[in-house]
Parts: C-alpha cells; structure tokens; sequence
C-alpha cells in the first residue's frame, strides 16, 4: 500500500461511516460474550431481516465497551445510546422500538454522562467499542496506520526514538522503565539482527487489560511494533500472548495478515527500505513468563525461566541478539504520540508519570469493568466516582493494584495521586494496571494469603529464595490465619518477606511479599487479634527486642 492509497481508503471508510446504513455495535469482548452477547447479535440480525431493516442497518462486533459489570453492552452508533444489560427481549425492542420507530428503550438505557465514562480519558482505549476489531478498513478510517506512514515517509530513526522520549512515555507494563531510553539502548546495541517483542502474558488475577486492547483494537499494537522495529533497526517482531486468549489470538492472527496483505506489513513498507514481520507465540500460562527473560527462554523454545540481569534484553535478549520488550498498552500509546506530538502527551498526567494509565476495576466495587484515566488522578476518584463505591452499604477498606507483586492501599491513603512514585511511597505499585477493591467485610490476612498462595505456585523454582520463601510464608499465614500463630510467627513473617524481597531472582519473587509486607503495615491489628494470646505485648516485645512499628 502506498500512501496515497492510505489516505485514499481512510477518506473512503469515513464516507462509508457517515454516509452509510445505521450501525447497531455489541460488545464482543470475553466479558460480554460470557454473559450472552452472541445470542444478542444473533436475536439483533434476526429481528432486523424481520421487520426489514437489514438493509439499512448492519450489526457490528466492537472491542470492550468498558462497563464489563452490566454487560452484555449494546450501543447504536448513529445516536450513541448505550444500553446495558441485554438480553434477547431487549434486543427485540431495540430493533422495533429504537431502530424502526427511534423511540429510546429507557428499561435499559445506560447514562453515558455519568462520571464512570466523563472521568474517563482515552488514548489507549479511544477505538475500543467504537470500530470492527476485525476489519482493518475501519481501522484506517480512523487515521490507523497514518503514524507508521509519517515515521517511515518524513523521519529518521532517531528522530522516532527522540519523540517518545521527550513524550516521557513509561513501559505500562510494571516498573514503569522510560520507553525511548529502552528504545535508544537497543538502537544503539550492536547485533546482526534485532528484535521487538510485545508481552501479552497478563497474569495478574483481577486484569484483563491488555486482553482488551488485543481484541478490540489490535492493529493499533501492530502499528506500534511495526513503528518500534523502524526506530530501532528491527525487522522481525513477536507478540507473546496467553493460550488462554483465544479470542486476542484468532484477531491477532487475523489482523497481522490483513496487515500483510495491505503492505502495511512485511516487505518495502510504503514503498521503502523498511521491513519488518510479525509472528505470534502462545505462552503455556505460567505466570513467571511475564518476566521478560523467562518471556524470552519460552519464545526460544525452552523452558519459562529467569535468568540473572545484566546482560538486559536490551543489549543481549531473544537469541543473544538486542532486544525490545515493551506491553500491549505501552505499544498502544505509540501511534498516537507520533500523531499528535510529544507535547500533548507530556501534559496529560503528571510531570514524572505522563499519559494515561488503563485500569481493570474488579473486586468489591458496582462499576467493574475497564476504564482509562489520566496519570495522577486521585484514588478517590476512581474508587468512588468512576467505580460507584462499594456495594451493599459497605465500607471501602483497600485497594490492590499491581496484582501478587503490589500492595493494599486502605482508606487513609484514598486521596493518594496514582502515579508510579506516589503507589512507591505505600508500598504498591502501579503493575500492568489490576486494581481489585476490599469492603469492610474484607479479611487482609485471607488477602495476603490468597497472593502468596498463587505466587507460591507460580514460582518457577530456579532459585531457593522465591521457591522456598514463598512456601514458608504461605505456611505462617495459613498458621496465623487459623489462630494458631504466635508472637514468634509474626517476628518471623517479617523477615522471610525481607528475605524474598531482597534475594530472589527475579521481579516474581522480589515483589511476591508485597502483599504481605502491606497489609502487615496497614493492618497490623488484623494479624495480631489472630494470634494466641501473650502476658502483655510489651512484656514479649522486651523480651524478644523487637519494634513493631518498623
């Protein structure tokens, strides 16, 4: 595809959109799709050749529409009324009632005003529930593939790497690592080949972000690794994605061979020196293959585990070769920096966390679903005006964010900025973007234990800290759990988690005792109203010369 053809299908796409049948979009992402959407689209196309409407109004599958909780979610695009919760009875009405009379089915009309979607702000998310994932047309129409046009047509390599740097973009993956001084590292590394790799092994409990992004918009990721591999001087790419994914995979699959088809992929890509492929690899589900040297082993065809740092991936990565890994949401923001200048990225969010961040709300809390938000905003923000509070009249006791590898946040810290340097200084972190909330009725023992059960069996077992540490730590919070733990126990707790922390590997077992080492902060009272009874605390912490308050 040349450019002019670029533009010339963009133009065609629009007029086709704004010119052509009404659209009825249903959510066909996993959440919706497990609550019956298929049997909505299929009583929508039905009722529609019914009553004769086919012929002026098609169904479309979209990517998450975000309020996952009410699903499944249906949205006419010419009016942009939304409705929630539809069944086939109220598909049946949105066809004769909406579509054939234009009267608004108000039993399920959802409020788009509400703060869940005014507070929002979306850059990653902006073509979620708004496009065909599956149709690369559409995708174009919505000035798809116009940044990859721009950087290979009008820009030097460094050039690329320069505008995503001063952009001050941070890999939304976890540490939140500077984009474009990973990107400068690996063009500047010397190898024969060079490689860009998109992790998609989300495994947090609780995230379903990059899931999201995959099926709702995927040529949006293919555009920025195609982009990455300009910048870099990569030609070949690898999107390593979770096998329990199967509707990312089969859009993905589907996707890079439109894009192949088009030239958007491949060889001479707008008619110049630049190629670059990209293959897809399906990760087993180990959940330390999110560690991107264990990413790296599986890709190669070993086993999933990590090895010591340095060397980085940057300068010896997939087959000893410089290497690129960034996330799905990080490669997400690409295209539209490219498109709209560092200058408006770097001045939504904060001054050191700029952009936006994606979040999968789920836990305690009645708006569950996905939502994307400005770097900084308030936790406040999003617990009680994005995600409506907790339900049932309890009250909020904690947030989790960063999934095992994270802390709990409670109550007192709810006008905390969510950023990366402010989630450090409560011993969270902002992780891939999980964030599962804690009511009242909460047990953060019970929650300590649930992460550390699941890190317990997700270690890969290479190194005797995370392997062993995690067991023993398990085992004292199932002990105190049961009331059968003692003063000892808790001095103990203590200072395995630091062990584990200080000693592991890799990033998997340096942060499992995360969880743990927060709610022993927070909620210390928890643990010690479980332990079996001492002649008075500070006669034991005499004896014992222990400050708990450390």
């Amino acid at each position: 595809m040349t450019l002019e053809e670029l533009h010339e299908c963009a133009e065609k796409e629009n007029k086709k959109i704004q010119n052509g049948k009404k659209r009825i979009l249903y959510c066909s992402a996993a959440g919706c799709v497990s609550c019956g959407a298929d049997f909505v689209r299929d009583t929508l196309k039905a009722k529609l050749q019914e009553h004769h409407l086919d012929k002026e109004c098609d169904v479309v599958g979209t990517g998450c529409m975000g309020l996952c909780g009410e699903g499944p979610l249906v949205k006419t695009a010419h009016d942009t009324v939304l409705y929630q919760n539809v069944d086939e009875s109220a598909a049946e009405q949105i066809v004769t009632s909406h579509i054939k009379e234009n009267r608004i089915v108000t039993s399920h009309q959802c409020d788009i005003s509400s703060p869940f979607f005014a507070s929002q702000y979306k850059i990653v998310l902006e073509n979620c529930g708004k496009i065909n994932a599956e149709s690369i047309d559409e995708y174009i129409g919505v000035d798809g593939y116009q940044a990859l046009a721009k950087v290979v047509s009008e820009k030097q390599p460094q050039d690329v790497i320069e505008e995503i740097r001063k952009s001050g973009l941070r890999g939304r993956g976890g540490a939140g690592y500077l984009t474009g001084l990973k990107w400068d590292i690996v063009s500047k590394a010397k190898g024969e080949q060079k490689y860009i790799v998109c992790n998609a092994d989300e495994g947090d409990p609780g995230a379903f972000m990059d899931r999201s992004v995959l099926e709702g918009d995927p040529h949006r990721v293919l555009e920025g690794m195609a982009i990455a591999g300009y910048a870099v001087g990569a030609n070949q790419g690898f999107v390593y994605v979770r096998a329990e994914y199967p509707s990312a995979i089969e859009r993905l699959k589907l996707a890079i061979k439109q894009a192949e088809k088009a030239g958007l992929l491949g060889s001479r890509i707008f008619e110049s020196n630049f190629n670059f492929r990209i293959d897809i690899r399906i990760g087993a589900g180990a959940f330390v293959c999110g560690e991107e040297t264990a990413l790296l082993a599986s890709i190669e065809g070993r086993r999933g585990n990590p090895r010591p740092r340095p060397p980085f991936p940057s300068e010896k990565g997939l087959w000893g070769m410089p290497t690129v890994i960034n996330n799905v949401e990080t490669y997400a923001n690409i295209a539209p920096i490219i498109r709209n200048g560092f200058e408006w990225f770097s001045k939504i969010g904060t001054a050191k966390s700029p952009g936006t961040k994606v979040f999968a709300l789920a836990g305690k809390i009645k708006n569950t679903g996905l939502i994307e938000v400005p770097m900084g905003i308030p936790l406040r923000t999003i617990i009680f005006d994005i995600g409506g509070g907790t339900p049932d009249g309890t009250e909020f006791k904690a947030a989790q964010t960063g999934g095992p590898s994270g802390g709990c946040i409670p109550s007192q810290h709810l006008e905390l900025p969510v950023d990366y340097e402010s989630l450090a200084t409560v011993g969270s972190i902002m992780g891939s973007g999980g964030l599962i909330v804690m009511d009242s009725e909460s047990k953060m023992v019970e929650v300590a234990k649930f992460f550390m059960q699941f890190c317990m069996d997700e270690s890969c077992g290479k190194c005797i800290p995370c392997r062993v540490g995690t067991r023993h730590i398990y085992g004292l919070l199932d002990k105190i759990s049961k009331k059968k733990g003692t003063q000892d126990d808790m001095i103990l707790l203590q200072e395995l988690c630091m062990m584990v922390k200080e000693t592991s590997l890799c990033g998997l077992g340096q942060s499992a005792p995360n969880p743990v080492l927060s709610t022993l902060r927070f909620f210390r009272h928890e643990y010690e109203e479980l332990l079996q009874p001492v002649e008075t605390f500070q006669e034991f912490n005499d004896v014992h010369e222990v400050n708990f308050e450390k």
